[in-house]
């Protein structure tokens, strides 16, 4: 099987660990991976090769023809040009947008903006979803695309925005603040982010910036690290090569799109404030945020700002609309969510990380918010084999 995807991007690499995964379990499998730009023409040797199938992101006119002029089965993980042409995978929309624009509105933000890139059409489908889905809130979008080709390759988009510097900078200087931004992914919110900093608009106090792929290298590059919705790549890759072996064991598949939902939002900088105008109030989220994994208590946090525990209580009913302890306990909730989908730490390590004392404790708190034990969690949100010592109590 040829492998035509790039490995410079965090979501390339992600489909490569997903078809990875898939191929060790069948253990018959020889993978070739060319590395490119996912903007790449197709490899010379391709002509010539004698494969069985092919996993390719395809942007070039002349990578789909190469690749239709083979004969081979093949699935196609950008689906842009080769739309009704071959089967494809690719990541949701609606789904990016409700996990961007439900995290923006838990931070208390009513006003929401989103800046792609003219012309691409991951950009164009995010917008149309979050316009949807604002609008269903009995809100409105602020939407600004740099002008760009049509059709715009990605790395041409990407160009395009940097480019458009000053298009940019009076966008967001026109923008009523605070107000949360949907950027189309991590490369435009990380020039979002530039532009902020060049106009001396403060980020998360007065614009929250969200990107799409939670580049591992793009986010923490940020000033400040970037939020970002994570799509879930390695699942597309496995369930692509799962199709792949079908359609090489001469299975008919329909040359249709299949969308994968976004697996989960990672909290950085960029989002972490609450638009409220109480400095006291602020300093106390502040506290829970940086301190709720250490096991901290509602009196701990009173203690710290200093409130009176009534007037914290108060507070953080009127501006978030739960109790102290129930943010404290979503917070940790989400870290030991991060651990059990991301590492292969054992349970005793997760509940250190996350503030308890002992892993029975951590699992009786995370059955009672989920409905189910960790253990389970992770098996059904992660393709790789939990080590023999995680059972759940």
């Amino acid at each position: 099987m040829a492998l035509l995807i790039e490995s410079s991007r965090a979501y390339g690499r992600g489909l490569l660990r997903g078809i990875a995964a898939y191929a060790q379990e069948q253990g018959d499998w020889s993978l070739r991976h060319q590395e490119m730009t996912i903007n790449a023409d197709p490899p010379s040797w391709l002509s010539r090769w004698k494969g069985h199938g092919v996993l390719v992101r395809a942007e070039t006119p002349k990578m789909i023809e190469a690749i239709q002029g083979l004969g081979l089965p093949v699935i196609d993980l950008r689906c842009w040009r080769s739309a009704g042409k071959i089967p494809g995978f690719d990541t949701e929309p609606a789904s990016v947008v409700k996990l961007a624009v439900d995290h923006l509105r838990d931070r208390g933000y009513t006003q929401f903006g989103f800046c792609g890139f003219g012309g691409a059409n991951y950009s164009d489908r995010r917008l149309s979803e979050m316009r949807k889905y604002v609008r269903s809130l009995g809100h409105d979008v602020v939407a600004y695309e740099s002008p760009g080709p049509v059709h715009a390759t990605t790395f041409d988009a990407e160009q395009s925005g940097m480019l458009d510097e000053d298009g940019l900078g009076r966008w967001l200087k026109s923008l009523a603040k605070p107000v949360g931004v949907l950027a189309c992914n991590d490369i435009r919110a990380q020039q979002l982010l530039n532009a902020c900093h060049e106009c001396n608009i403060h980020v998360p106090d007065e614009i929250a910036v969200v990107g799409v792929d939670n580049d591992d290298v793009i986010c923490p590059l940020c000033s400040p690290p970037l939020t970002s919705v994570e799509p879930n790549t390695e699942k597309i890759g496995y369930e692509a090569a799962a199709m792949l072996d079908q359609m090489m064991a001469d299975e008919k598949v329909p040359a249709e799109l299949t969308w994968v939902p976004a697996r989960r939002i990672v909290v950085r900088g960029s989002t972490d404030s609450i638009p409220v105008d109480d400095a006291e109030f602020t300093k106390a989220y502040r506290f829970i945020r940086e301190n709720a994994c250490r096991g901290v208590s509602v009196q701990d946090v009173a203690d710290a700002v200093p409130m009176s525990r009534r007037s914290l209580e108060r507070r953080m009913r009127t501006y978030l609309d739960q109790s102290p302890s129930d943010l404290i306990a979503s917070i940790r909730l989400a870290r030991i969510k991060e651990l059990l989908e991301t590492t292969s730490q054992p349970l005793k390590k997760i509940a250190r990380l996350t503030g308890f004392n002992y892993d029975e404790h951590m699992a009786k708190f995370f059955k009672k918010l989920t409905g189910v034990p960790p253990g389970h969690y992770r098996r059904k949100h992660r393709l790789e084999t939990i080590t023999d010592d995680e059972i759940d109590p």
